[in-house]
Protein backbone atom coordinates (compact mmCIF):
# COMPACT_ATOMS: atom_id res chain seq x y z
CA UNK A 1 0.00 0.00 0.00
CA UNK A 2 1.48 3.38 -1.06
CA UNK A 3 0.92 6.46 1.71
CA UNK A 4 0.49 9.48 -0.98
CA UNK A 5 2.90 11.63 1.72
CA UNK A 6 5.73 9.38 2.03
CA UNK A 7 5.86 8.36 -1.61
CA UNK A 8 6.02 12.40 -2.38
CA UNK A 9 8.85 12.49 0.65
CA UNK A 10 10.78 9.70 -0.65
CA UNK A 11 10.10 11.47 -4.45
CA UNK A 12 11.62 14.74 -3.23
CA UNK A 13 14.59 12.93 -1.56
CA UNK A 14 15.56 11.54 -5.47
CA UNK A 15 15.05 14.76 -6.93
CA UNK A 16 17.83 16.41 -4.21
CA UNK A 17 19.45 13.34 -4.35
CA UNK A 18 19.67 14.08 -8.37
CA UNK A 19 20.14 17.78 -8.38
CA UNK A 20 23.37 17.13 -6.28
CA UNK A 21 24.90 15.48 -8.55
CA UNK A 22 24.16 18.12 -11.29
CA UNK A 23 25.49 20.39 -8.88
CA UNK A 24 28.72 18.39 -8.48
CA UNK A 25 29.22 18.08 -12.06
CA UNK A 26 29.49 22.01 -12.79
CA UNK A 27 31.61 22.21 -9.65
CA UNK A 28 33.51 20.05 -11.29
CA UNK A 29 33.35 21.76 -14.44
CA UNK A 30 33.84 25.03 -13.29
CA UNK A 31 37.24 25.21 -14.88
CA UNK A 32 36.29 23.38 -18.77
CA UNK A 33 36.08 25.56 -21.71
CA UNK A 34 32.79 26.08 -23.41
CA UNK A 35 30.55 23.95 -20.39
CA UNK A 36 26.98 25.60 -18.91
CA UNK A 37 26.48 24.66 -15.89
CA UNK A 38 22.76 22.78 -15.39
CA UNK A 39 20.35 22.39 -13.05
CA UNK A 40 16.88 20.61 -12.71
CA UNK A 41 13.77 22.37 -12.66
CA UNK A 42 11.75 23.06 -8.89
CA UNK A 43 9.89 20.44 -7.53
CA UNK A 44 6.67 20.43 -7.44
CA UNK A 45 4.22 18.68 -4.60
CA UNK A 46 1.12 19.18 -6.40
CA UNK A 47 2.66 18.01 -9.58
CA UNK A 48 3.80 14.98 -8.23
CA UNK A 49 0.66 13.95 -6.06
CA UNK A 50 -1.44 14.94 -9.04
CA UNK A 51 0.98 12.42 -11.62
CA UNK A 52 -0.38 9.71 -8.41
CA UNK A 53 -4.17 9.76 -9.26
CA UNK A 54 -3.52 9.57 -13.19
CA UNK A 55 -3.71 6.65 -15.29
CA UNK A 56 0.09 5.63 -15.99
CA UNK A 57 0.76 5.42 -19.52
CA UNK A 58 4.05 4.23 -20.04
CA UNK A 59 6.47 2.98 -23.75
CA UNK A 60 9.07 0.53 -23.50
CA UNK A 61 11.72 -0.37 -25.97
CA UNK A 62 11.61 -3.53 -26.82
CA UNK A 63 14.04 -4.08 -28.94
CA UNK A 64 17.63 -2.40 -28.70
CA UNK A 65 17.11 -0.41 -31.86
CA UNK A 66 13.63 1.43 -30.53
CA UNK A 67 13.83 4.96 -29.90
CA UNK A 68 13.66 5.77 -25.92
CA UNK A 69 11.17 8.32 -25.33
CA UNK A 70 11.36 8.80 -21.57
CA UNK A 71 13.25 12.30 -20.19
CA UNK A 72 16.63 12.57 -20.47
CA UNK A 73 19.27 13.23 -17.87
CA UNK A 74 18.86 13.48 -14.02
CA UNK A 75 16.65 10.47 -13.69
CA UNK A 76 14.02 11.89 -14.94
CA UNK A 77 13.95 15.18 -13.30
CA UNK A 78 14.31 17.19 -16.72
CA UNK A 79 17.59 18.25 -16.12
CA UNK A 80 17.84 21.90 -18.05
CA UNK A 81 20.58 24.57 -18.72
CA UNK A 82 21.34 27.30 -16.32
CA UNK A 83 20.92 31.20 -17.78
CA UNK A 84 24.44 31.94 -16.96
CA UNK A 85 25.17 36.14 -16.63
CA UNK A 86 28.79 35.49 -16.21
CA UNK A 87 30.87 34.15 -18.66
CA UNK A 88 34.46 33.33 -18.39
CA UNK A 89 36.90 34.54 -21.81
CA UNK A 90 37.09 30.74 -22.67
CA UNK A 91 32.85 30.98 -22.32
CA UNK A 92 32.42 28.87 -19.10
CA UNK A 93 29.20 29.73 -17.56
CA UNK A 94 29.96 28.44 -14.08
CA UNK A 95 29.95 30.29 -10.81
CA UNK A 96 31.85 28.61 -8.31
CA UNK A 97 30.59 30.33 -5.19
CA UNK A 98 27.18 29.79 -6.47
CA UNK A 99 27.57 26.48 -7.55
CA UNK A 100 28.82 26.17 -3.77
CA UNK A 101 26.18 28.10 -2.09
CA UNK A 102 23.51 25.46 -4.44
CA UNK A 103 25.22 22.71 -2.80
CA UNK A 104 24.54 23.79 0.42
CA UNK A 105 21.46 24.91 0.42
CA UNK A 106 20.41 21.47 -1.35
CA UNK A 107 21.99 19.37 1.67
CA UNK A 108 20.34 21.18 4.28
CA UNK A 109 16.97 20.92 2.36
CA UNK A 110 17.56 16.92 2.09
CA UNK A 111 18.49 16.83 5.86
CA UNK A 112 15.25 18.61 6.37
CA UNK A 113 13.10 15.96 3.87
CA UNK A 114 14.79 13.30 5.46
CA UNK A 115 14.07 14.04 9.24
CA UNK A 116 10.57 14.96 8.24
CA UNK A 117 10.53 11.32 6.57
CA UNK A 118 12.01 9.59 10.01
CA UNK A 119 9.30 11.56 11.89
CA UNK A 120 6.59 10.18 9.80
CA UNK A 121 7.67 6.44 9.88
CA UNK A 122 8.08 6.73 13.33
CA UNK A 123 4.65 8.17 14.19
CA UNK A 124 2.82 5.51 11.63
CA UNK A 125 4.40 2.88 13.77
CA UNK A 126 3.34 4.60 16.85
CA UNK A 127 -0.26 4.29 15.19
CA UNK A 128 0.06 1.09 14.29
CA UNK A 129 1.15 0.30 18.07
CA UNK A 130 4.85 -1.00 17.21
CA UNK A 131 8.04 0.31 18.68
CA UNK A 132 9.09 3.85 17.58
Amino acid sequence: MKIGLLDALSEKMRWHQARQTLLAENVANADTPNYRGRDLKAFGFEEHMQQLSGVRIATVATQPGHISVQGVGADGFGARQMNSFEITPEGNGVTLEDEMMKVAGNQMDYQAITALYTRSIKLLKTALGKQA
